[in-house]
C-alpha cells in the first residue's frame, strides 16, 4: 500500500484555506499513485481551536467541510482519506463533540474513530470540549487492517505517558489484529520533544510488532509551535522515513519497502529554538494579518537577538528598529544598535527621550518630590516613555505590530516594566532563558557577524540609572537560570533545589520573585513556547495567593497522620 503523509500548516477557523490545502494534497497523492492519504489531528478546524468549539456556526462549518471533502473524494476514487475533524456526540450526556479521525472513500464517510485519551495537562484542555471514545476498532482497507488513533492515544501505555490515561488504544488495536498503526497528531514543540516522540513510536512498534505511520501538524498557532517531523517506523521499531522539521511536507511511502531504514538524528537544541521562533513569528504575523514589525533597539543582547530573528522571519524590509536613548544611555549602546541595524539591512530611526523624560519629572515634581538618586519610579518612567513611542509608531504604520524583547529570566523575576518594555503584541523570546539568548546570538552569528561582538561581550544593563548592571540588580544568570528552570520546568521544591548545590538565600530570592510577579506576567504579550513549561497558556497560577509556607509548620500534623 502507498500512503501519503500530509504534514500541513492549518489556520484555525480558516475552513476555505484548510480545504484548499486538502485539495492540493490530493493532487499530490494522485500523482504518486497513493492508496491512502492522512492529514493531522483536527486539521479541518486547526488546533487548538479552544472556545471556538463552543460556537454553533463554527461546528456547522466544520461539518460542512467534511461533506465537501467527501464530495471531493469522488474525483479520487482510488484514494482513501483519513481526515482530522470534529464530530458531534449524539448522546445527551458528556461533551458535545468528539475529536475524530474520519475515513472518507469514494464520496462516503465509511469509518470514524474518536480520540480516546484526552490530555488535560500543561497546554492541553481537551476534556473541556471533547468526549472520549467509547471504544476502538480496526478498519480493513486494501488488504491491511488499519488501527487508527489520535495523538495522545499512541502515548498511553508507554513509559513516557502521563498517569491520567486509563485506557490503552494501541494495545486494544493490537489485540484486534491491526496490521498497521496510523496516528493523526497535533503535538506542540518544545526542546527535546522530538526525541521523546520517536521513543514512544519506537516502543509501540517494537512491542506489538506493527508498523506505525505518524502524521503531525506543523506551523504556529498563537503561543504554540508545531514542528512536524512526521515519521514512519516498521514493525521492528526502525525508522523508515521522517519528514522535515518546521516545514510543510507531503510525502508518499510504500509499505512494501519498510525494510529500508534510516537513522534517527536530532537537530542541535539551539538550532531547534531558532527555527521554531522564526516559524512561530512568521505564522503569527501572517495569520493575524500583520506585515511589519517594530522593535526597540537598546544595543543589548535581547533586542539584538529579537531583531535578528524577526528579519529572518519577515524580511529586512518589514522590520523597523527604533533607538530611544535616555540621559543614562551609553554612547556604545547607541552605536551598537546602529551597527546591528546596518548588519541586518533594516531601517533604524532615533528618537531621544531626554526632553520627554524631563517633562514627566517636571509634571510630577509636586508628587514625587526632589530626589538626588534615580529610583524605580524614574526608571519605569523611561521604560514607559519608550513603550508609548513604539505603540504610537505601531498605530501610525499600517499593519504593524510591536515585538517585545524581554527574555524568560527577566519575565520570571519581574525585571521588566508593565506598559513599558513589556508593551507589544507578541513577545518573541519570552520563553528563552538568558543563557540560551546568548547561545542564540552565537548561532545567529555562526556564518558571519550579524550581532556585533561588542554586544555579546558587554554585561547586560537596562541603562535606566548611572552605572546600572542587571546582574547586580538581580543575581548572576548562571545562578538565576538553573534555579528558575528547576522551579518552573521541573517543579522542584525549595528544599530539592537547595540540594542541587545552590545557596538557600539565592533559591528563596528567585522563587519569591517568581511567585510575586504573576500579576505582571498575566498582562504580558503572548510568547512562543519552546521549553517544557512556559509562562502563558500552559501555566495557570493564581495572582491573589499566599503560599510562602514552611513545611515545618505542618510537621506535627503529618507525623500524627
Amino acid at each position: 500500500m502507498k500512503i501519503t503523509l500530509a504534514q500541513l500548516n492549518p489556520t484555525i477557523g480558516d475552513f476555505k484555506g484548510n480545504l484548499a490545502k486538502i485539495k492540493k494534497s490530493l493532487l499530490a497523492a494522485k500523482k504518486a499513485n497513493s492508496d491512502l492519504i492522512i492529514f493531522p489531528e483536527l486539521f479541518v478546524t486547526g488546533y487548538p481551536a479552544r472556545d471556538l468549539l463552543e460556537k454553533e456556526e463554527f461546528i456547522e462549518a466544520a461539518k460542512a467541510t467534511t461533506l465537501k471533502v467527501a464530495q471531493l473524494s469522488q474525483e479520487y476514487p482510488k484514494i482513501g482519506i483519513i481526515l482530522g475533524n470534529i464530530t458531534e456526540n449524539p448522546k445527551k450526556l458528556g461533551a458535545r463533540l468528539y475529536n475524530s479521525a474520519i475515513f472518507i472513500f469514494q464520496g462516503k464517510i465509511i469509518f470514524i474513530q474518536h480520540k480516546s485519551c484526552l490530555p488535560k495537562t500543561d497546554v492541553f484542555d481537551e476534556p473541556r470540549y471533547f468526549e472520549p471514545s467509547p471504544d476502538v476498532k480496526v478498519f480493513p482497507f486494501k488488504g491491511e487492517r488499519l488501527g487508527i488513533s489520535i495523538c495522545a492515544d499512541v502515548w498511553a501505555g508507554t513509559p513516557w505517558a502521563k498517569r491520567e490515561y486509563e485506557v490503552f488504544p494501541i494495545k486494544e488495536l493490537a489485540k484486534k489484529r491491526a496490521t498497521i498503526f496510523i496516528n493523526l497528531s497535533a503535538s506542540p514543540f518544545y526542546v527535546g520533544k522530538e526525541k521523546i516522540r520517536y521513543q514512544v513510536l519506537r516502543y509501540q512498534a517494537k512491542k506489538y510488532k506493527t508498523p506505525i505511520v505518524y502524521v503531525n501538524q506543523v506551523g504556529g498557532n498563537d503561543e504554540l509551535i508545531f514542528d512536524g517531523r512526521s515519521m514512519v517506523l516498521n514493525e521492528k521499531g526502525e525508522l523508515v522515513d521522517i519528514l522535515p522539521a518546521f516545514k510543510e511536507s507531503i510525502k508518499t511511502v510504500d509499505t512494501s519497502k519498510f525494510n529500508r531504514t534510516i537513522s534517527f538524528t536530532s537537530q542541535e537544541e539551539i538550532a531547534d529554538i531558532h527555527d521554531a521562533l522564526i516559524l512561530g513569528l512568521r505564522d503569527y504575523m501572517r495569520k493575524c494579518g500583520f506585515k511589519k514589525a517594530i522593535i526597540g533597539l537598546s544595543g543589548g543582547i535581547d533586542s539584538s537577538v529579537t531583531c535578528s530573528l524577526a528579519v529572518k522571519a519577515l524580511g529586512k524590509e518589514n522590520v523597523l528598529g527604533v533607538s530611544m536613548p535616555s540621559p543614562f544611555s551609553s554612547k556604545s549602546s547607541v552605536s551598537d544598535a546602529k551597527k546591528l541595524a546596518k548588519n541586518l539591512g533594516i531601517k533604524l530611526i532615533k528618537i531621544p527621550i531626554n526632553d520627554i523624560y524631563q517633562s514627566y519629572l517636571n509634571s510630577l515634581k509636586k508628587y514625587l518630590g526632589k530626589k538626588k538618586k534615580v529610583t524605580v519610579v524614574e526608571e519605569n518612567i523611561q521604560a514607559r516613555i519608550r513603550g508609548n513611542i513604539l505603540m504610537a509608531l505601531s498605530n501610525k504604520i499600517k499593519d504593524s505590530i510591536v515585538i517585545s524583547t524581554g527574555d524568560k529570566s527577566e519575565l520570571a523575576v519581574g525585571y521588566c516594566t508593565l506598559y513599558g518594555d513589556m508593551s507589544g503584541g507578541i513577545s518573541l523570546i519570552s520563553d528563552v532563558p538568558k543563557n540560551k539568548v546568548y547561545k542564540l546570538a552565537e548561532y545567529i552569528n555562526r556564518k558571519k557577524e550579524i550581532i556585533p561582538e561588542e554586544i555579546l561581550k558587554k554585561p547586560p544593563s537596562p541603562e535606566l540609572r548611572p552605572n546600572q548592571l542587571t546582574e547586580k540588580d538581580l543575581i548572576p544568570y548562571k545562578i538565576l537560570d538553573p534555579i528558575m528552570e528547576y522551579y518552573i520546568e521541573e517543579k522542584l521544591s525549595i528544599r530539592e533545589i537547595i540540594k542541587k548545590g545552590f545557596r538557600p538565600k539565592d533559591v528563596k530570592w528567585v522563587i519569591k520573585k517568581i511567585d510575586r510577579n504573576e500579576f505582571k506576567r498575566r498582562q504580558a504579550a503572548p510568547g512562543f513556547k519552546v521549553t517544557s513549561k512556559a509562562f502563558g497558556i500552559g501555566r495557570r497560577m493564581p495572582i491573589a495567593a499566599k503560599y510562602d509556607f514552611n513545611i515545618k509548620d505542618f510537621s506535627k500534623i503529618l507525623k500524627r497522620k
